[in-house]
């Protein structure tokens, strides 16, 4: 069975508010979505990122897989990414293959008649989901209303908020608003921060000390992911648990991240990373030497390939990401009670609703 060329749509859609993290701010989010055929089914993948990932999708990777064996993924994967080789990898063209392996994925499991998630084999049946936003522009009242939706609306019992605001030049504040999340969510729920890389090593050594105090057990990104000594020299300061790998582009990254021992747990993006095929890879390599993972935002990429993880510790409900993929696609999952629950339906289970997201479409 052989794939027909890839078509390929880009659409913007406007946040529900202005957002942003320690380190930039945004008022939209893109999407790229790929679809490809083959006989009488078809594969949907996507990714976030500029126009260009899909402009270099429809030129260069399109092209390349068209007429392969819609069943043969690793070897279409490793022909994408020997393609890239004088492109360059990480960034756009990295986001390009994620977006296409994650259909071809899809594609198999439709042609196949079967859940993602099941031809991938389970680990577990339901999920684990944590709530994240929180973001630095939102005031005390719109955070206490996002997370309380979460955990006593949702019974999600772990969510996360943005920290580092202006490049970690408010630390005042950046403690204020979590003392006030803790004062939403209670004792029972676990609380988290991401600090998106803001801080400098030092400083992140101080305000972690800080969030210990207010049970904060997962410090995200509290310097630069690509600060391995570091992420290293926070992590064996401070009690919580501090992590990244969402800016993971290829295999050896996280390679390097793991042997730096700079994290407690390795968050893998499957929209960037190579697709489900290198995500898969990365887990495998995180439990080679004793890490649990999680999933970096795109929660419905991720859903099925999570279910088959052995060392999943959870997936991330990311606010935007769920806003989109709920408003763009048919077959959206509840993750009332913490867990989300994807072994059901065919393929990952998500149709593109294509008339409704005309009115965003760009590309």
């Amino acid at each position: 069975m052989r794939l027909h060329r890839p078509a390929v749509s880009v659409y913007t859609v406007p946040t529900d508010a202005p957002e942003a993290d320690g380190t930039l701010a945004w008022e939209t989010t893109t999407i790229v979505i790929t679809e490809v055929t083959a006989g009488d089914a078809t594969g949907t993948g996507w990714t976030y990122g500029p126009q260009a990932v899909g402009d270099f999708l429809r030129e260069h990777l399109a092209p390349l897989v068209e007429g392969r064996s819609a069943l043969d993924i690793p070897a279409t994967h490793e022909a994408m990414c020997r393609s890239v080789r004088n492109a360059g990898r990480p960034g756009i063209a990295a986001c390009a293959i994620s977006a296409l392996d994650i259909a071809l994925w899809d594609l198999k499991a439709r042609l196949l008649e079967l859940p993602l998630a099941h031809l991938l084999g389970t680990v577990r049946e339901r999920v684990p989901v944590y709530g994240s936003g929180g973001f630095t522009t939102y005031d005390d009242r719109h955070m206490a209303a996002q997370l309380g939706g979460w955990v006593h609306g949702q019974q999600i019992p772990r969510v996360k908020i943005k920290i580092g605001e202006g490049w970690g030049r408010s630390v005042r504040r950046d403690l204020a608003r979590v003392r006030s999340a803790r004062q939403v969510i209670g004792d029972q729920a676990e609380l988290y921060v991401d600090a998106n890389g803001a801080y400098t090593r030092k400083q992140a050594v101080r305000v972690g000390g800080a969030l210990d105090e207010l049970g904060v057990t997962w410090f995200e990104e509290p310097v630069s992911s690509d600060d391995l000594t570091g992420l290293r020299l926070v992590r064996d300061a401070l009690v919580c648990d501090v992590t990244a790998g969402e800016y993971g582009y290829d295999l050896p990254y996280f390679a390097r991240m793991i042997a730096a021992g700079a994290v407690d747990c390795l968050q893998i993006d499957a929209t960037r990373c190579g697709g489900l095929t290198e995500f898969l890879r990365a887990a495998a390599l995180a439990q080679a030497h004793g890490l649990d993972v999680s999933t970096h935002c795109a929660p419905h990429a991720h859903a099925a390939a999570a279910a088959s993880l052995p060392n999943l510790r959870h997936m991330e409900w990311f606010h935007d990401h769920v806003r989109i993929e709920d408003m763009l696609f048919d077959g959206a999952l509840d993750p009332k009670g913490g867990t989300i629950h994807p072994t059901t339906g065919i393929g990952h289970g998500l149709t593109l609703r294509a008339e409704e997201a005309l009115e965003f479409r760009v590309v």
